[in-house]
């Protein structure tokens, strides 16, 4: 499918002297996940609340399904769902009021919000909770109850931001196999991560976000091609015999090598060729290594080497949470800055 569901062209927004997004372009197309990788404050939210009409751009243009999200924000609101950073949940009904009522609330007959309630409960591994106050669960379940109510009136586009924040890694998993169920069905989505592992697993293309721009776009393996380099990683028995292996090795790295106490860390173009020639060169040198790693460049690699930070800094979105533009959900968890919340 090659029909555009997601547009944004030129899209900018301010708050106060911050820039937050600089004439983000984005075309995401029907069917597909398209993720916006990038550290917390980077404009990533900013751009999901423009997208789904919480915010209005002050220049450029965006439209779902074909639909201007400023001069036609009712009919995007009724073809999308959104789910937060937190769960946005009623803590004192049960799961099976939460999403009957998220039911009632767009527009479905009661039988029916009754039915796609109880289908959802029972596909989102809920059913024997569901007549639980959602203050009981724990955080997966809850993560899991927000994501059923972004979806109990079918939405075909749905927008992630930042959807396994603050999850153990069997919930992030567990999130990721029912995410990769409804891209497989057809629905178009639009993840907001921080994590590169879940970029790299989930997108069909990613853009990487830095200072309110989309700095880079492509999928995971053409964005770690675009690096052009492979690392190779050797470990000594002591710091002495690395020194002399750094020395020794020095001719062979497009960079470095570095040292790390015993580990000598270096770029090569061609990973296989270099390693078999540096095995041969220590071994000329009588220099016996530890152990010997090669990698490819991970998108960590990739997002280092195109903003020269790691994904951890923040600007943008904590400009428009100080300025009021967030809704007032839960409290900020370690570096994150709470964003969550659905229309």
């Amino acid at each position: 499918m090659t029909d555009v569901a997601i547009s944004a062209e030129g899209v900018t927004k301010r708050f106060g002297d911050v820039l937050a997004l600089d004439s983000v372009d984005l075309a995401v197309p029907a069917g597909t996940v398209f993720g916006l990788l990038g550290p917390n404050g980077a404009g990533k939210t900013t751009m999901v609340r423009i997208l789904t009409t919480i915010l209005q751009p002050d220049g450029g243009r965006a439209s779902v399904l074909g639909a201007d999200v400023v001069r036609e924000a009712d009919r995007v609101r009724s073809r999308i769902g959104l789910a937060g950073q937190y769960a946005a949940v009623d803590e004192n009904l049960t799961g099976r009021e939460n999403l009957r009522m998220i039911g009632r609330l767009t527009h479905l007959a009661r039988p029916v919000a009754a039915r796609r309630a109880d289908e959802l409960l029972e596909r989102f591994g809920l059913a024997d909770a569901a007549d639980r106050t959602a203050r009981t669960y724990s955080g997966g379940m809850r993560r899991r109850l927000d994501l059923a109510a972004a979806l109990v009136h079918r939405p075909p586009v749905l927008f992630l931001d930042e959807p396994t924040t603050g999850l153990d890694l069997r919930s992030r998993s567990d999130l990721w196999a029912v995410i990769a169920e409804l891209v497989a069905e057809g629905m178009t989505l639009l993840l907001t991560t921080q994590y590169l592992e879940e970029a790299d697993r989930l997108a069909d293309r990613i853009g990487v976000v830095d200072g309110g721009r989309v700095v880079a776009e492509g999928t995971a393996a053409e964005l770690k091609a675009g690096l052009g380099t492979t690392v190779v990683e050797v470990g000594f028995g002591d710091d002495g015999l690395a020194a002399r292996a750094a020395e020794a090795l020095a001719r062979f790295g497009v960079s470095g090598p570095e040292r790390d106490g015993a580990l000598v860390r270096f770029e090569v173009d061609d990973g296989p060729r270099v390693l078999i020639a540096v095995l041969g060169e220590l071994d000329e040198r009588g220099i016996v290594p530890a152990t010997v790693a090669i990698r490819e460049p991970s998108l960590d690699d990739v997002f280092l080497a195109l903003t020269g930070h790691r994904t951890e800094e923040a600007t943008a979105d904590q400009a428009e949470a100080a300025s009021g533009g967030h809704d007032g959900s839960a409290p900020a968890r370690g570096r994150r800055v709470p964003t969550g919340g659905r229309r």
